[in-house]
C-alpha cells in the first residue's frame, strides 16, 4: 500500500519560513514523479511544484518561484518543500502527490497559515 504523509505545516508570519515534509512509503521517491499542490477551503487543488523521478528536475508554479525549493531525500523516502518568504495568499493545505498508474494518490495534508 502505497502513503504520503505530510508534516511540518503550522501558522507563520508573513516574511516567514516553513519546510513541509512528505514520508512516502509503498514506493521509491526516486522512481515517481511527486508533486506538491494546495488547496484553499471551497476551491479546487492547485499545482505547486514537480520533481522528476528521472533526473531530479524541477517545476514550480510562477507565483512561488524564487521562494520555495522542493527536494526529495531518497535514503529517508522523503519529499520536503522548503517555502521561504511566505505570504498570505499562500494559506492552504498543502498536499504531497502522486500518480501511479490511472490512480492519484496524495496525503491527508497539512495545513499552512500565514497570518500576521
Amino acid at each position: 500500500e502505497v502513503q504520503l504523509v505530510e508534516s511540518g505545516g503550522g501558522l507563520v508570519q508573513p516574511w516567514g519560513s516553513l519546510r513541509l515534509s512528505c514520508v512516502v512509503s509503498g514506493i521509491s521517491v526516486s522512481e515517481f514523479n511527486i508533486s506538491w499542490m494546495r488547496q484553499a477551503p471551497g476551491k479546487g487543488l492547485e499545482w505547486v511544484s514537480s520533481i522528476r523521478r528521472d533526473d531530479g528536475g524541477t517545476n514550480y508554479l510562477d507565483s512561488v518561484k524564487g521562494r520555495f525549493t522542493i527536494s526529495r531525500d531518497n535514503a529517508k523516502n522523503t519529499l520536503y518543500l522548503q517555502m521561504n518568504s511566505l505570504k498570505t495568499e499562500d494559506t492552504d493545505v498543502y498536499y504531497c502527490t502522486t500518480q501511479i498508474g490511472p490512480d492519484d494518490i496524495r496525503g491527508q495534508g497539512t495545513q499552512v497559515t500565514v497570518s500576521s
